[in-house]
């Protein structure tokens, strides 16, 4: 049991009958008028629906505990995506709606962040940002250096995003895990 003073960005909540609520922002009111109160984003780990709820200021509320191990993503197989915890060299499965837009920059040997609950895993955090090579993407025509237009160009995940006109197959990008946009070229 935590005290809504005591919150903080990242912590995990039980509320509802045990769903399970991670803080994505709070701020602490005190109004003219009446007691103090604290506003809080709250994301549901299970659907991804985020929510505004306010809380009573030194209100108690129930916390999990959330345990976040660097992983390695090894292969998927099947509906599941297996990550092997580099201390144990234990595995574990992963489904697509768990992972949800992470799935789309994962490649074998990429190390992550594995949120898990009770041994359930419930998130799969990247790094702001990855280095991914282009598989497919139609040739720049000469001239096309200068303009800010894009063109579609598939990663070697499958996931396809929107590059500059002058990037070429076979090319290391950075791409920008949060939403998806061309970051630049990779210098190798």
């Amino acid at each position: 049991m935590a005290s809504t003073n005591d919150l903080k960005n990242g912590m995990v909540l039980k509320l509802d009958g045990g769903q399970l609520w991670s803080v994505v922002e709070f701020q602490h009111v005190k109004p003219g008028k009446g007691p103090a109160f604290v506003r809080t984003k709250l994301k549901n780990f299970l659907s991804g629906k985020i929510v505004d709820k306010t809380f009573n200021a030194g209100t108690k509320v129930e916390t999990a505990t959330v345990d976040r191990r660097s992983m390695q993503f090894s292969y998927v197989d099947g509906e599941y995506y297996v990550f092997m915890d580099m201390d144990t060299y234990d595995q574990i499965h992963v489904d697509r709606p768990t992972l949800g837009e992470a799935a789309n920059y994962l490649i074998e040997g990429f190390e992550a962040t594995v949120a898990m609950y009770e041994g359930n895993p419930l998130s799969v955090e990247l790094p702001a940002s990855v280095e991914l090579v282009i598989k497919h993407t139609d040739p720049g025509v000469q001239g096309d250096r200068s303009t800010g237009g894009t063109k579609p160009a598939e990663l070697e995940t499958g996931y396809e995003i929107g590059v500059p006109l002058f990037i070429s197959t076979g090319e290391k990008i950075k791409v920008d895990t949060r939403s998806g946009e061309y970051l630049g070229r990779v210098n190798s």
